[in-house]
């Protein structure tokens, strides 16, 4: 069973379909019984940085968390990806701290928020694929990354570290390739 992380600020309706598409039990939840029985974490996100880690303290589950990334397969998306790694500009507060790296305003001259298709540039793997993203804040690492995408500058688009996957685009949303860059997730990662 694939446990949705519930806490208020999720792309969980699109998500829980295209999971539920893909043939997985999905529960959607914020119960840590519910969460430690899960086989597997999605920590989704649509919305504010700040808002998120006050949302995830409010309902304790930080601690809880921090646990079940050390046994399951854990996987974060969009706004979830960028809690996963140590402090964001957006709110100037700090994220889950599982992976290296910040979390900082767009500053280009092309449009913010970045929204729309691109295509995934990935040298070590097959996932040269275009997406769908909507993100007005990226992260900045140059560990654990897997894919990138181009909207003038580099965008981390896919991050891995053993068993934690960040996906900042919306598989969901992708269309079939999506759907298969999460089903791949699910079924062990992006690293062979």
């Amino acid at each position: 069973m694939i446990a949705i992380v519930d806490y208020g600020l999720g792309n969980i309706a699109n998500l829980t379909n295209a999971l539920t598409y893909l043939g997985y039990e999905v529960k959607v939840t914020h119960d840590v019984e519910e969460l430690e029985q899960a086989d597997q974490i999605i920590l989704p996100g649509v919305g504010h940085f700040k808002d998120a880690m006050t949302r995830l303290n409010e309902l304790d589950l930080i601690p809880e968390l921090n646990k079940l990334k050390e046994t399951k397969p854990f996987i974060g998306i969009c706004l979830g990806m960028q809690l996963l790694f140590e402090h964001s500009e957006e709110g100037n507060v700090d994220g889950l701290n599982f992976l290296p790296g910040q979390v900082k305003k767009m500053t280009c001259q092309l449009p913010v928020p970045h929204l729309g298709w691109n295509k995934l540039d990935a040298p070590n793997v097959s996932l040269n694929e275009d997406v769908y993203f909507i993100h007005s804040y990226k992260v900045h690492t140059e560990e654990n990354v897997v894919a990138k995408a181009t909207y003038e500058d580099d965008v981390v688009a896919i991050v891995q570290k053993d068993n934690i996957i960040g996906i900042q685009f919306h598989p969901e949303k992708s269309g079939d390739k999506g759907l298969q860059i999460l089903d791949q997730a699910l079924k062990g990662g992006y690293i062979k």
